[in-house]
């Protein structure tokens, strides 16, 4: 599964889409159905996650989403870039407490963390309506917080237990297809895999990429 939309609540649709455009995020979507419905996507930069706000599409309070995290290898490049685009941001700080404690008063310390910390640096800033965001600078990921890519990881005995597996999967789910060719399967199937999808998931991704491959035949 993969985290896809984050949906927040604003009062003014078109102010809300000048204000995240301006911070050159993707439009990717403005669709309009009569008077009483519309719905705005925006994606940050190399974003996996979307946003999505508009008339109707929720019923969270414009400005009620708080501390939305935007990962950012350099903060201070970050944050001028937001600058230049004429969005009001905080000074770079860190959590007295360690990241996200409120619990200390006052929670934020001006200044990057002391010890460098990766997780450790943020800087703020709100949409018109007052949906907070924060920057957190992830310059090195610590162990076990990425999702290893199959293929990209895999020694020769990896791989060919993974091309064995995706064999014996292609032999069980593929022969409902009918003749076709087996690169057509394997493809999507090892797409799924290096994306962490478990084989069942995998198999049933690379028949629903057959059946439209048939279809279009």
């Amino acid at each position: 599964m993969k985290l896809e939309v984050v949906v927040i609540g604003v009062a003014d649709v078109d102010r809300a889409k000048a204000f995240y455009t301006k911070l050159g995020w993707r439009l990717d979507a403005d669709f309009v159905k009569g008077e009483d419905f519309r719905v705005v996507q925006v994606t940050p930069y190399h974003s996996g996650a979307s946003v999505i706000f508009g008339k109707n599409v929720t019923a969270t309070k414009p400005g009620a989403v708080d501390s939305l995290v935007l990962a950012v290898a350099d903060i201070d490049a970050a944050r001028a870039e937001l600058v230049a685009r004429g969005v009001a941001v905080s000074e770079v700080f860190h959590y007295a407490g360690g990241p996200f404690n409120n619990a200390i008063n006052p929670p934020r310390v001006s200044g990057r963390d002391p010890q460098g910390h990766p997780y450790y640096t943020f800087a703020s800033f709100q949409d018109p309506d007052g949906n907070g965001w924060l920057l957190q600078e992830v310059k090195t990921r610590l162990p076990g917080r990425e999702w290893a890519p199959v293929l990209q990881t895999a020694d020769v005995a990896t791989l060919t237990a993974l091309l064995r597996e995706t064999a014996e999967q292609h032999d069980v789910h593929g022969k409902a297809h009918g003749e076709h060719q087996w690169w057509d399967w394997y493809a999507p199937y090892l797409s799924a895999r290096e994306q962490g999808s478990s084989p069942e998931a995998a198999a049933a991704a690379a028949n629903h990429h057959m059946e439209e491959v048939l279809l279009k035949v």
